[in-house]
């Protein structure tokens, strides 16, 4: 292995050394948990080593979506992201659309297909669908991601999310990680002061 291969081995072992050990403390009783919940804890802990471990390496499972909804086929029929993530130009959030909002088209439309199908027992059943999150900050980050600006400043959807209209399921396309951010607002001489996204 190389020397620097060593040196980062080392830091790895170091930092879930150290999340063994703060894990592996007394258990706390409910009034101590209550007694936490209220005061100003800034990053929580992991529930588990392992949930540590993922997150500090950056790994994450990649989503399985209860409907293989295909963007591409509702791009190419003239559907922009905005007609389904509603609101994604007015706030942080960007929307994602009701099984109500669907069933607006597919009552009548492509019925006979398995995943409308899906979507209708969905619908019949009163539930909502329970979409898996594509991209997302670590807790840990502090991140506040505001799309609105974002997309009154012009940038494209495909800029952070990759070419979603070549997408059938939507996958992360792109790592967004502090450095991509970063690159983007100096390249387009926006604040990087860290309040900026981190608040």
């Amino acid at each position: 292995m190389p020397q620097n291969g060593w040196g980062m081995l080392g830091l790895v072992l170091a930092s879930v050394t150290v999340v063994i050990m703060c894990s592996c403390s007394h258990p706390r009783s409910a009034r101590d948990n209550d007694a936490l919940s209220e005061s100003q804890i800034f990053t929580p802990e992991h529930p588990t080593v392992a949930d540590a471990v993922k997150e500090f390496i950056g790994w994450r499972a990649t989503p399985v979506q209860p409907i293989a909804f295909p963007h591409s086929k509702h791009i190419a029929n003239g559907m922009g992201c905005m007609t389904c993530h509603i609101g994604v130009n007015k706030g942080a959030v960007a929307g994602i659309p009701s099984v109500k909002l669907c069933m607006g088209c597919h009552e009548l439309l492509a019925t006979d297909r398995p995943e409308v199908k899906k979507l209708t027992a969905y619908y019949n059943s009163g539930l909502d669908i329970s979409w898996m999150r594509v991209y997302g900050f670590a807790s840990s980050a502090h991140v506040q991601f505001n799309h609105s600006p974002h997309i009154r400043a012009g940038i494209d959807c495909s800029h952070c999310h990759g070419d979603v209209a070549n997408m059938t399921i939507a996958v992360r396309a792109v790592k967004i990680d502090m450095g991509f951010c970063i690159r983007c607002h100096r390249a387009k001489q926006v604040s990087t002061d860290c309040v900026t996204c981190h608040f």
